[in-house]
């Protein structure tokens, strides 16, 4: 009798232990989500970066892309049209040494500005987009390479007004 009692609290505490387990993942998913959701919720409408050894990335109101030095953007522009307010903006910049590289898909362009050295890397994306990374200096330099995005998006719009009928 007493052997039977202790296989019934056996397979008793063998049942009992199971649904603690699945409880416990339960449990760990639960918390897991709830700490993914808080960092998007932290992340959302912020400036965020992430450094990971010696490489840096980071989002800037969900438009720009800092990584490694270079802050990219995706305009709505054809290629063309993007590298043509590159190159006034590089103008405007009253930029010296200039060098221009133009390839059927992307191209290239370095210069010095404010003593400091500037390369702007335009790629085709779609028909109607494009990839613009800016990198100004050694290091990179957030700020001013967002300066000068905002002059392409302005020399953008004013080429595409005076391209409209």
């Amino acid at each position: 009798m007493q052997r039977d009692f202790a296989l019934v609290l056996k397979g008793y505490l063998e049942e009992v232990k199971r649904p603690m387990k699945m409880r416990t993942v339960a449990a760990v998913k639960a918390h897991c989500i709830w700490v993914l959701i808080f960092c998007t919720i932290l992340t959302t409408g912020c400036d965020t970066a992430l450094t990971v050894g010696n490489r840096t990335i980071g989002v800037s109101s969900g438009n720009f892309i800092f990584t490694d030095g270079s802050l990219t953007t995706n305009y709505n522009y054809p290629l063309g049209e993007v590298w043509k307010a590159c190159e006034q903006t590089l103008v405007d910049m009253k930029a010296t040494a200039v060098e221009k590289n133009m390839k059927i898909a992307s191209g290239s362009m370095s210069a010095v500005s404010q003593e400091e050295k500037l390369r702007i890397l335009v790629e085709y994306v779609s028909k109607n987009q494009t990839s613009v990374s800016i990198r100004v200096g050694m290091s990179g330099n957030n700020m001013a390479s967002q300066l000068i995005h905002e002059k392409i998006a302005k020399n953008i719009l004013k080429f595409h007004k005076a391209e409209e009928p």
